[in-house]
């Protein structure tokens, strides 16, 4: 099977740009602030995906199907209610780790912070690291 292109795909877009269209300001500080802590984690540009997602790095995927496509190995984006951050490895596992960020929300792979000042960023690093970490074993990555 041939690779099927996903609905989001890295663009050119500015992420700069992005963040500065965030008309909270509080927000688009707390959004400079993840962007700082996932490219000192991946020590990858940031880039758009789609026209909302800010992610860094890439990986390959193939599934038993045969779909293959490639995506972020972890960024986040600004909703209109909370900060949804991408952690492509999943949250199995992380349970401690969860327990001592703050207060938060789960997804498959998003994890949902309303307030970036009631999380401890410590440990949001060691999730995104640990999370990295893990796609860059299992995964063909760049």
């Amino acid at each position: 099977m041939a690779k099927q292109q996903n609905k989001t795909v890295e663009t050119d877009a500015s992420v700069a740009a992005y963040i500065d269209s965030i008309k909270d300001t509080k927000r688009a500080e707390q959004c400079r602030v993840i962007d700082e802590l996932m490219h000192s984690v991946t020590r990858r540009p940031a880039k758009m995906w789609g026209s909302s997602i800010v992610g860094y790095g890439k990986y390959h995927y193939r599934y038993e199907s045969g779909r293959e496509g490639e995506f972020m190995l972890t960024g986040w984006s600004s909703r209109a209610k909370n900060l949804t951050l991408y952690i492509m490895g999943g949250f199995e596992g992380y349970e401690e780790t969860l327990d001592a960020l703050g207060p938060h929300k789960v997804g498959k792979s998003c994890l949902y912070v309303t307030d970036l000042e009631k999380i401890d960023l410590k440990v949001l690093r060691k999730l995104v690291r640990s999370s990295v970490a893990y796609m860059r074993k299992t995964y063909k990555t760049e």
